[in-house]
């Protein structure tokens, strides 16, 4: 059953969700670049290349070149958000979504005793119209934060999307480090004042209290593949297809590689397992930063809790596409397996979820805040897009379901508060007191 948000979470959205709040459906397009006009270098050529030197390679190899190459890498050299692109993400079909993770971000600042310090770290920011949507939240609700010291960091690769980031949030208070080994590669200020700085690391991201968010972020890092067979566990590679020399194939390695002898779990009832080092190893950073420094993290995408097995898939031009073909040209994802996470996680943090994005929208207050915009909208063409966006977040047979949330807890947050003790207690009728409830997710449950 559902959780009813705790009346201080209730309380934000109040103010958040004011009949006043007005509605930007108009999102800043994607500025090209002057290198879009040369001559792009060939990353099938790349690849094949690189397959003749070295023989098959594993499929997160594969999707790490295609995706992140420094020269023909598709986030490198691409700006793939939107309408326009090659997919779209819920922050650019309405603005509500990240209103919603923006209370959700103070609402855990609360319970987290309202430290002194608020770092929102940000991996992936896309287009940074989450980051936006969740700054105009915490300039809604400054009275309630305080004298808390509050900044932006935003953990991406992109050169082209860091630039489209630093002009949606910054306009022109931005500046590019002078070296190219700086850890803070880029700074800048919001119109309000408030420091924003860019970091190709997670590790360059200072110590401190800090609330992490990563939007579809975890679906784009390098998956291996493994497929049972009769004689074990076999990695799935990418390889050239020798009857057609233009084209890559699929082949199952003859024998175990490393990977297909490390990553795969004793007792692994698949027959076809996707496993996502990379994104362990960030889960772990984030809940080694969260047990030290305090904060949470809030991680959302397309995923499973350890049921799929083959989910690897490209998109160009919102369709999908053959991740094989035409290298380069199209996004590639694979769904996030928060089994696999949570376990990485470890027992230093509480884990959360996995809980699908309408459970999470609806106990977040996504039905109150479209009633009250509803209410104040009289335009019949933004009442049907305010209706379309809704329904696309939380249809079951669009993103309602196949999106989940899972969330990152400092232990602490969830211990439950000490009983009174003394003579007048009455123990057979006074029960201990819950633990104080996460908005957003109806169960709770530990590493």
């Amino acid at each position: 059953m559902r959780m009813f948000l705790c009346v201080k979470t209730q309380k934000l959205l109040s103010r958040v969700l004011s009949p006043s709040a007005t509605v930007r459906w108009r999102r800043l397009s994607c500025v090209s670049s002057p290198d879009e006009d040369k001559p792009r270098p060939s990353v099938l050529r790349h690849l094949t290349t690189k397959l003749k030197a070295t023989g098959p390679i594993p499929v997160a190899e594969y999707m790490r070149e295609v995706l992140t190459n420094p020269v023909t890498g598709y986030y490198v050299r691409n700006n793939m958000l939107g309408p326009d692109g090659d997919f779209i993400t819920s922050p650019e079909i309405s603005q509500i979504f990240g209103e919603l993770l923006g209370v959700w971000i103070v609402s855990e600042w609360i319970g987290a005793g309202r430290p002194k310090q608020l770092q929102l770290v940000e991996l992936g920011p896309g287009k940074g119209s989450l980051a936006c949507d969740v700054l105009r939240v915490l300039a809604q609700l400054r009275s309630v934060l305080g004298d808390a010291s509050a900044s932006l960091h935003l953990v991406e690769v992109s050169p082209a999307l860091s630039r489209l980031q630093a002009q949606n949030l910054t306009g022109d208070r931005s500046q590019e480090a002078n070296a190219e080994d700086e850890p803070v590669y880029r700074r800048g200020e919001t119109a309000g004042g408030l420091p924003v700085s860019w970091y190709r690391r997670l590790d360059d991201v200072p110590a401190g209290f800090s609330v992490f968010l990563a939007h579809e972020f975890f679906d784009a890092l390098p998956v291996h593949k493994f497929q049972r067979t009769a004689k074990g566990w076999r990695e799935v590679m990418v390889d050239i297809d020798p009857e057609k020399p233009g084209q890559l194939r699929f082949v199952v390695a003859p024998s175990p590689t490393l990977a297909s002898s490390t990553f795969v779990q004793a007792g692994e009832r698949r027959d076809h397992v996707e496993v996502c080092p990379e994104g362990g190893v960030i889960v772990q950073q984030l809940a080694q930063r969260i047990a030290e420094d305090g904060g949470a993290a809030l991680i959302a995408d397309y995923g499973h809790d350890g049921t799929k097995t083959d989910t690897f898939r490209g998109f160009k031009g919102h369709q999908l596409h053959d991740v094989l073909a035409a290298p380069g040209s199209a996004d590639l994802t694979a769904d996030v397996d928060f089994s696999y996470l949570r376990r990485m996680a470890g027992g230093g943090v509480a884990c959360l979820g996995p809980v699908a994005q309408r459970t999470f929208l609806k106990n977040m207050g996504i039905d109150t805040r479209m009633q009250v915009l509803l209410r104040n909208c009289s335009d019949a063409s933004t009442r049907k897009q305010l209706i379309g966006s809704y329904n696309m977040l939380t249809d079951p047979a669009q993103m309602g379901e196949r999106f989940l949330f899972f969330g990152l807890l400092h232990r602490s947050r969830l211990t439950q508060p000490e009983r009174a003790t003394g003579l007048t207690l009455d123990t057979k009728t006074k029960k201990s007191p819950l633990p104080p409830p996460v908005a957003g997710f109806t169960e709770l449950s530990f590493s």
